[in-house]
């Protein structure tokens, strides 16, 4: 597949004028839908926004290629624009884009495209080339210029693949490139290396992992034989394969704008040297703050502990929705055989979620050796095993054993993740001390026995002072009645709205679900937890609900998409609004955040409470109070559609 398959005349505008960059992603959209690739804008619209919010893919060289995979995506396809007044597009070079290629690729395991898709982003590295494409005149001009660029670039390819076989073993500079997605950067990355390792006189072999696989893998012989290796990646890399030489870690934009630099590191010796024992490279030049990388390894731990929260949570729902006779009594959920069944299934899967977190996060720190340590430390957090029930249990009194064990819940699973996390990076570099004959025993007997021991003794000495913090919450938390849960069910409702999936909106679903260890129906953690889904499921349906009272405020394609919204708002998907806030933030949060928090705190005045942690309207059945409920998302929802509605400007239909 070529280049001139996924990209025809069609598709390609010349001398475009976006006002800004929500126009430019709008009109190269529109372009891709023009060529039938698109079976849902909204969705794939929403998935490049999304690749958008993790790091512009304005590159160097005025060039930008936004990009998403998505089940909106019928097949791939590409668009092309020129803007030669350019335009403001957040660049990471500062300067204003003129030449634009929007990426559409099916969320499908077919990934033949991304070799076409990776050759054009290795072919846009070339100024010369983009040039020549901002300077024609035509949609047919263009598309030629790329063809014959690309007939050139695949005759040199081959010259490459001869020269790595003759040279193997023999390179001075090692590298991988990877991004988040695999598609754009990553290539970008390895060409500029590339590029430059020529310019230099230096012979250099660059991996690319993408979302392809890994492509020109560098082997055990090529290690052997380099003089250390560059990863500018944005994701985790496995290094084991690299034990011993030195190794700089960057992220991936380094590769694109300061190639120079990174083969100078090599070079001069000055990159570290990696020692081989399973933690992570450091990152000497990623420019993350200490605040920066806490959320990180935060929410390496939260993304592995919500399958285990959805999963287990909504099955255990099921369970008292199959019961519903039992309702009111003490077997409510557990009273026949399918209920118990059901509800085992869904509270072991539930039970998992703090050492989950605490592993994962452990993990994200120290890499394989904080896993075993950090899964263990969050067994005891979630146990609440002491001193005082060791000795209960030594005399015998299992009751008072048991009184002994009082769970630290989310907090005490969150000091254990982060404390297993750097107690493993200090072990680690105090192990590197240690004869080189030892390095074999490190990983397999030498971090899980002095990890998992250390943390097991910190979590039975920690334990009771988490054990009184999560009481003394929990407590307060069911203390809590009249203003006070309906000023808590605002808050959560609101932080839902701020960012749409981002740092707040983690926050507040992070804390709700944490509440929902207290696993008695009707609990201050259930109305909370209902609180929050409520206000997740506000932002999609104040859009979906404005642009049907107010047409004139949105444009047909606007409307159009809105439809999508009702359904994504009723799923719990708060990233339905994310196109449209990115659009208009000024107008679309605040009315969104407004319309969340009337929702927030209405379902908690109401009582409302929800034993699911997701599942939106689908799980109305499990949902305490539903009728009451269903007004309050009303409420909220029809509060910030007026609102919305009301200071949003008029558009002119083109």
């Amino acid at each position: 597949m070529r280049i001139a398959d996924l990209l025809s005349p069609g598709a390609i505008k010349i001398d475009g004028a976006p006002k800004d960059k929500a126009d430019a992603i709008n009109q190269l959209v529109e372009l891709m839908v023009g060529q039938g690739n698109i079976n849902d804008e909204e969705t794939y619209k929403a998935a490049v926004l999304a690749r958008e919010a993790e790091m512009s893919t304005g590159v160097e060289n005025g060039v930008a290629i936004p990009h998403g995979k998505s089940d909106g995506v019928s097949k791939p396809g590409l668009a092309a624009m020129t803007v030669p007044a350019g335009v403001d597009y957040e660049s990471l070079d500062g300067e204003p884009t003129t030449l634009f290629f929007l990426i559409a690729a099916p969320n499908t395991e077919d990934n033949v495209h991304l070799q076409v898709l990776a050759s054009l982003s290795q072919l846009l590295v070339d100024e010369g080339l983009c040039d020549k494409l901002r300077a024609a005149k035509s949609a047919d001009e263009f598309l030629g210029i790329l063809t014959d660029a690309e007939d050139a670039q695949y005759a040199a390819e081959q010259d490459k693949k001869r020269e790595i076989a003759q040279n193997a073993g023999k390179f001075e500079v090692l590298a991988i490139t990877a991004c988040p997605t695999g598609i754009a950067h990553t290539y970008m990355a390895a060409e500029s290396l590339e590029q430059k390792a020529a310019e230099m006189g230096v012979s250099i072999k660059v991996e690319t992992q993408g979302s392809g696989g890994a492509k020109n893998v560098i082997t055990a012989e090529d290690v052997k034989g380099a003089k250390g290796v560059i990863i500018a990646a944005d994701k985790n890399v496995d290094l084991a394969r690299f034990a011993g030489k030195p190794v700089y870690s960057t992220n991936v934009t380094k590769g694109i704008q300061e190639p120079e630099m990174l083969i100078n590191k090599i070079l001069n010796g000055e990159a570290p040297v990696y020692e081989g024992n399973g933690a992570a490279a450091p990152a000497e030049d990623n420019g993350d703050g200490i605040g920066h990388e806490i959320y990180k390894h935060l929410m390496n731990g939260v993304s592995h502990m919500l399958p285990f929260v959805i999963g287990g949570g909504i099955i255990t729902a099921l369970a008292f929705l199959v019961d519903m006779g039992a309702a009111g009594t003490a077997a409510y959920g557990s009273s026949t055989v399918v209920a118990k069944f059901i509800k085992t299934i869904g509270e072991e899967a539930f039970g998992l979620m703090l050492p989950i977190l605490a592993g994962y996060i452990a993990m994200s720190i120290a890499d394989r050796p904080g896993l075993a340590p950090g899964f263990v430390a969050g067994v005891f957090a979630k146990a609440g095993y002491s001193l005082g029930f060791v000795q209960a249990a030594v005399a015998g009194d299992a009751d008072a054993a048991a009184a002994a064990c009082v769970s630290g819940g989310f907090i005490a699973a969150l000091f254990a993740g982060f404390a297993a996390g750097y107690f493993m990076l200090w072990f680690e570099k105090v192990c590197e001390k240690l004869p080189k004959s030892l390095e074999g025993i490190k990983p397999i007997l030498l971090y899980p026995l002095v990890g998992i021991f250390v943390m097991g003794a910190v979590m039975f000495l920690l334990n009771p002072i988490f054990g009184a913090i999560n009481t003394g919450l929990n407590n307060f938390l069911n203390g809590l009645g009249g203003a006070n849960i309906v000023i808590l069910g605002a808050v959560v409702g609101g932080m839902m709205s701020i960012d749409f999936g981002g740092p707040f909106n983690k926050a507040s679903y992070v804390f709700s679900t944490g509440l929902l260890a207290d696993a008695t129906l009707g609990s201050t953690g259930q109305i909370v937890m209902g609180a929050c889904m409520a206000g997740g499921m506000v932002p999609p349906l104040i859009i979906a609900l404005s642009t049907m009272i107010a047409k004139n405020k949105w444009s047909k394609a606007d409307r159009d998409a809105g439809l999508v919204n009702w359904i994504m708002g009723l799923s719990f998907i708060s990233e339905g609004a994310i196109p449209f806030a990115a659009a208009d933030p000024g107008h679309v949060i605040p009315s969104c955040v407004v319309g969340s928090a009337v929702a927030g705190a209405l379902s908690a005045m109401f009582g409302c409470y929800s034993p699911a942690p997701h599942g939106g309207a689908w799980v109305i059945a499990v949902i305490g109070n539903p009728v009451m409920w269903l007004v309050a998302l009303a409420a909220g929802t029809v509060v910030g559609a007026l609102i919305l509605s009301a200071w949003k400007k008029p558009v002119e239909e083109q």
